[in-house]
C-alpha cells in the first residue's frame, strides 16, 4: 500500500503546484490587463459604483454660489480645479491641512536641531521658524503639485490626437458624435478616457453636448480641449463635415507637439544649467547646516542678519524667475 501512496502524493503535489502557479499568474496578468486597458472611471464603475456616484467623485461642485465674483470660495474653487487637473481626488482642505501639519513638524524639528541653544536663539526660532517652515512646506507642495499637473497635461496632449482619431473613425462609420465620444472613453486610458466619459455622463444627465464640452475644457485646463470644444460647437451651429474638422485638429496638435519637442531638445543644455544653478545654493546651505548646525543660528542675534537674508532670498527667486523665462520659449 505504501508503494502506491508515495506516487499519488507526488502527483497531487504536482497538481497543487500547477494550480497555484496558474492562479498567481492569472491574478497578476488580469490586474495588469485591467490597469493597461481601463481608465479610472471604468474601474470605479466595475467596482459597483453607480454613474452618479462616479460623477460626484470625479467632478466636485463649486463651493461658491452663482453670482459671487470675488470671495475666498472663488479662490478655493480655483485651487480645487488645479488639484483636479493634477489628477488628485483628495479634497483641497485635506491637502492644506497636511501641509500645515508638515510645517509644524518641520518647526519642531528645527528646535531639535538647535538643541540647548541660548534663550535668544530659541525665541528667534519660535518667532521666525514657523513662518519659514510654512513657506518651505508650501513651496515644496506647490512644486510637487505643479509637477503632477504638468505630467498629466503632457499625457493629455499625447492622448488627444489618438482620441480624435477614434472619434473621427467612429463618425465616418456612421456613429453619432456622442456615441463616438463614448467609444473613445471606453477605449482610451487615463486621463482622457475618464474625461470623455464624464462628457457622456453629463450629456446623459441632461446637459447640452456643447455645454458638456465646455465643462470638459474648463476641467482639463488644456488648450487643445478648448479647440475641440469650439470646433464641435461651431460645427453644431453652422454645419459641415465634423470628421474633417477633427482630422485637421489632430494634425495641428501633432505638429505642435513635434515642434515643442524640437524646441525642448535645442534648449536642453540651458535647462540643465538652470536646474543646477537653482538647486546648488539649497544644497550648499543644507550641507553647511549638517556640518555646523550653529553656523547660521549663531547669527540670529545680529540685527542685520535677517534683512540680508531677505535680500539674498529675493535675489535668488529673481534669478530663478529670469532663468525660467529664458529657457521657456513661446511657440
Amino acid at each position: 500500500m505504501a508503494q502506491y501512496l508515495t506516487p499519488i502524493i507526488y502527483v497531487l503535489f504536482f497538481i497543487a503546484m500547477v494550480l497555484a502557479v496558474q492562479g498567481i499568474a492569472g491574478s497578476v496578468f488580469s490586474s495588469r490587463d485591467q490597469k493597461e486597458r481601463t481608465n479610472r472611471r471604468l474601474t470605479m464603475l466595475a467596482s459597483g459604483m453607480s454613474n452618479s456616484e462616479v460623477y460626484a467623485a470625479l467632478v466636485r461642485k463649486p463651493a461658491r454660489q452663482t453670482g459671487e465674483e470675488f470671495s475666498l470660495l472663488n479662490y478655493y474653487d480655483r485651487f480645487a480645479n488645479y488639484c483636479r487637473q493634477a489628477g488628485l481626488l483628495v479634497a483641497p482642505l485635506q491637502l492644506i491641512t497636511t501641509v500645515g501639519l508638515a510645517s509644524v513638524a518641520l518647526w519642531l524639528f528645527s528646535f531639535l536641531m538647535l538643541g540647548s541653544g541660548s534663550f535668544g536663539i530659541l525665541i528667534a526660532n519660535a518667532v521666525f521658524g514657523l513662518p519659514a517652515s510654512a513657506l518651505v512646506c508650501g513651496l515644496v507642495f506647490l512644486l510637487w503639485l505643479r509637477g503632477k499637473r504638468s505630467a498629466r497635461l503632457r499625457l493629455f496632449e499625447q492622448q488627444m490626437p489618438l482620441a480624435l482619431d477614434v472619434i473621427n473613425r467612429a463618425l465616418r462609420a456612421g456613429h453619432p458624435v456622442v456615441s463616438a465620444v463614448r467609444l473613445a472613453a471606453d477605449e482610451m486610458g487615463d486621463p482622457i478616457g475618464s474625461e470623455f466619459g464624464l462628457i457622456v455622463d453629463e450629456t446623459t444627465y441632461g446637459y447640452e453636448f456643447r455645454d458638456a464640452l465646455t465643462n470638459f475644457a474648463r476641467r482639463s485646463g488644456l488648450s487643445d480641449a478648448q479647440y475641440f470644444a469650439v470646433s464641435v460647437g461651431i460645427q453644431a451651429e453652422t454645419g459641415g463635415n465634423l470628421a474633417e474638422v477633427l482630422e485637421g485638429l489632430a494634425t495641428v496638435i501633432r505638429s505642435r507637439a513635434t515642434l515643442a519637442k524640437r524646441v525642448k531638445a535645442l534648449a536642453s543644455e540651458g535647462r540643465a544649467s538652470a536646474a543646477l544653478l537653482s538647486i546648488l545654493p539649497i544644497i550648499l546651505a543644507a550641507l553647511m547646516m549638517i556640518a555646523n548646525p550653529a553656523y547660521y543660528s549663531s547669527k540670529f542675534s545680529d540685527p542685520s542678519f535677517f534683512p540680508i537674508v531677505g535680500v539674498v532670498f529675493c535675489a535668488y527667486l529673481g534669478g530663478i524667475y529670469s532663468m525660467y523665462r529664458i529657457i521657456n520659449f513661446k511657440y
